[in-house]
Formats: structure tokens, sequence, C-alpha cells
């Protein structure tokens, strides 16, 4: 409970009508979860606009309306602040109703492309071996210390921010471990004021359909970073040729990781197979349950912000080489006949590149099967090239539906195989189906790789979350 003219005297104001001193009970963005004297942010969204809800709010019970201009009908019972920027002011607002948690907890925010969720897992479980008190917001799942709460967006909205970062600080956490995703920075659900450390992964195309063009993704990653203050520090992928870009006007001090150029924190890939990876990490050979070579970047960054913590080296080797994947990435099923099953998130051309590259560094004899698809309503620019490296790195593809949202799957099939460069593909729409033929299919030793989903339990058809789990269908078939 706080008084309306304490939590709006950061923000940029227009005009105000009504009382400012009036007591505010709860926020929301959302009318149909408004209680009696809550304060309602009116936010024009891509599909909808909250100024249409103003009435179903107050009918709900909202004594404060947040808007960007006054309804027609004005309610003399209801204070409306008019404000220059509503996604600003969502975000200042939240953040003093639940007395500026950001100030008193460490946040560590990931971006880029690639490796967000897994980097994020590493740092969370990392952190939390060595003792200290962490908190994850993720793609996969939020926690507060080791109670998982449910994850909707890679990053939540800022009153679902504030709110979980006021659980941590209760719970006496000292970390916040976060993805940002460029959806996140544009809309001012984080900012970079508020970060003690920024991670850059990499940077290759994605979310076109809303950013519209590639230099307009770079330069919205690049805010984050030219947010942070003088007090905060940046560790960049020094292998990925944007990172340059994204840190030239960055206060923080800067940090780097890589396995090619010259970094602080410098690596080299000895060892790379089905058991895991060996990494020499500043002349110190080191053995990893995790697969995968790009892997490798996402344990180089968790080192990177170890050595950046002062945590001494032979303790952040310790347990660096005993943290596992997350699920849903590079997730393997050992199956009958030698026979591997692979779950992985790769839904983007370079993530899935990636994945068929190190499947093809230790298949030896086998047959890569890959089924993937692409999400509807999405960057449409990336199938064709998604359909191009599945059919080059493969020697048999699937082509199915992955959350085709309200786009005609048809189309969105026929854009991945538009890219395909060889005939070695099917077309199989019903998603379990194509992974039953997959199986029915492989012989021995064969590796089938089912991208795209990873740790989601469900697909987007229509409007609706229908019910499916790529892990557990392979695993009932192969086992």
């Amino acid at each position: 409970m706080r008084k309306l003219k304490e939590i709006i005297s950061n923000i940029k104001i227009i005009k105000t009508v009504g009382d400012t001193n009036t007591t505010v009970e709860g926020i929301t963005d959302n009318s149909k979860l408004v209680k009696r004297n809550y304060l309602f942010f009116a936010v024009k969204g891509i599909s909808l606009d909250g100024h249409r809800y103003i009435d179903s709010a107050i009918e709900n019970g909202s004594k404060v309306i947040i808007c960007t201009h006054l309804p027609i009908k004005i309610n003399l019972n209801i204070c409306y602040v008019v404000v220059e920027n509503i996604r600003e002011s969502v975000y200042s607002i939240s953040s003093k109703y639940y007395r500026d948690p950001a100030k008193k907890i460490k946040i560590i925010a990931v971006t880029g492309t690639n490796g967000k969720t897994s980097i994020v897992f590493f740092l969370y479980n990392f952190l939390s071996s060595l003792g200290l008190k962490v908190g994850m917001l993720s793609t996969i799942e939020n926690r507060v210390l080791d109670k998982k709460i449910k994850s909707k967006l890679t990053t939540p909205s800022p009153i679902q921010l504030h709110m979980l970062l006021d659980n941590m600080i209760k719970n006496s956490c000292e970390y916040c471990i976060m993805e940002a995703s460029s959806h996140s920075i544009d809309q001012k659900r984080i900012m970079g004021k508020d970060i003690f450390i920024g991670i850059f992964s990499n940077l290759s195309h994605d979310h076109l359909d809303y950013h519209k063009t590639f230099i307009n993704y770079i330069n919205t990653k690049k805010i984050l970073f030219d947010d942070l203050p003088k007090t905060s520090y940046s560790i960049i992928n020094s292998d990925d040729k944007r990172s340059e870009y994204l840190i030239q006007n960055t206060k923080s001090k800067v940090f780097s990781y890589g396995l090619k150029k010259i970094s602080d924190s410098k690596g080299k890939i000895i060892e790379s197979g089905t058991n895991g990876i060996k990494i020499k990490i500043d002349n110190v050979n080191v053995n990893f349950n995790v697969i995968g070579d790009f892997n490798a970047y996402n344990l180089l960054s968790v080192y990177a912000v170890a050595k950046v913590l002062k945590i001494e080296t032979d303790i952040i080797f310790k347990h660096l080489s005993k943290l596992d994947t997350p699920i849903g990435r590079m997730d393997f099923i050992h199956g009958k006949n030698n026979v591997i099953g692979i779950i992985d998130y790769a839904h983007t051309p370079d993530a899935l590149e990636n994945v068929l590259i190190n499947i093809s560094n230790f298949k030896r004899e086998a047959k890569v099967i890959t089924i993937v698809g692409a999400g509807g309503d999405r960057d449409k620019s990336k199938r064709p090239e998604m359909g191009k490296i599945a059919t080059g790195l493969s020697d048999h593809v699937i082509f199915t539906s992955d959350n085709p949202r309200n786009e005609n799957e048809e189309n969105i099939l026929n854009d991945l195989v538009k890219g395909a460069i060889r005939k070695n593909f099917i077309i199989i729409s019903d998603r379990k189906k194509a992974i039953q033929q997959a199986c029915l299919n492989y012989k021995k030793d064969s590796i089938i790789l089912v991208a795209g989903k990873g740790h989601e339990k469900y697909q987007i058809i229509g409007e609706k979350s229908i019910p499916h789990d790529d892990k557990e269908i392979l695993k009932n078939i192969i086992l």
C-alpha cells in the first residue's frame, strides 16, 4: 500500500486530474486483475490498447489511471495521470511501488540471440553451489532460491519483475540472474541502469517480425549496454563481430571471453563428444559434463563473471566442472540399438547449425534425422535458411509444425522447403506423427534430433496451447 504521489515522483507527467494523495493498494496493466483501490496502466501494445479498458478497470475498483491521453468521459472519483512515456512510467512506478528492489540486489542480465537460457541456468547453479542466495528469471522457469515459479515470458513485465525482485529480497537473495530479450529491452521491461553485470552471448538473425530490420535488432541490444552505469560490468563474447559495436558507448567496465580472439577469459576446446567437453581455460584443462562446442562459450561467460566477482580460480573450476545443461538444451536420450535422441530448443538458423555441426563431429557412421519447424506469426526471413541448414547438415529431414499460432501451417512449411538444398526431406505437419515416423525409419546407430521446442510442453495452435512434449514422445518410442 503506497501513496500515489510518492510512486509517481520520478516520471514525466503531462497532466494530472484528481487527487494524487490517494492510496494505491495494487498495480496492474490487466483490467481483469484490477481490485479495489488499484492503479491501472493503460498501455498501448502491439495488438491491444489499454485505453480501451479504462472503464472496465474502473468498474473493477481502480482509483488511479496512468495513461498517455485522457478518456472522453472523465470520472470525478478517479485520479488520471497523463504521462509522456507509458512504458518508462510502468517501469518507474512499479519500481517505486515495490520500494526500488533493483537497488537492493545485484542483477546479472544475459542478452543475445542464442545461449541466454543456458548461461542463466549455469550461473544460477554455479553461484548457488558456492552457498550464495540466488534468484533466476528465465524462459524455462523463474526461481526464488530453490522455489520454482512458472515462467511465461523470457523477461517478465516490469510489474512482475519488481514483484519477483521484492520476493527475492524478502528471501535474502544476493543475486538475480535473468534473461534480457530484445523485446523486453525495447518495451522498457528491463533497464540497463539497474544492472550490475550485462552479458552478451552472440547475435544472429531473429525476431525481425518485430524489429523489422537487423540493424534495429542490434541497436535494441545495444541500448542495454549504453545504459549500464559506471559501477557495472559488461562481459562480451569477443569472437562475435558485433561485440565491439554493442559496447562502444557503454560507461561500464568491459571484460571479454572467447575461443579465438584475445580475451580476458580465453578458452580452447581440447576434446568434444557425447560424454562432454574438455576446455583449456587460462592454461588449465577442465572437464565438463555438458555437450556441444557452443556450450564452451556459455561456460566461459560464467567463468568471466566469476573472475569479476573475484572468486578464487581453483574454486571456480571445482564448481564450474559440475554443471549440467538445462532441460531441452542438447538433451540426450540414449535409446536401444545405440540410437540417440536429442531434444534441443534450436529455433534460429545459427542455433540449428551449431547443433547439427556438433552432432556431425561425433556421429561417426550414424545417420542424422532432423525434425524441425518454424514458429507461426514470427520472423519469416529465417525459415528458408533453416530449411537450407537442416537439409545440408542432415541425412534425412522431416519438416513439421512448431507453434503455428494463427498462421497457415502450409505456408510455414513451404517457406522451410524453399531453402532446401537437397531432396532429402518429407513434410509431416503433425509434430507427434513426424517424431513417430522418424523413429519408425531409424536404423541402428541413428541420431534423431527434434529441434525447436526444447523445454516447451505445448503446441500453440490458433489461440490455444495444446499439450505436447517432444521428449516424452521420443522416449516412449526409442527406450
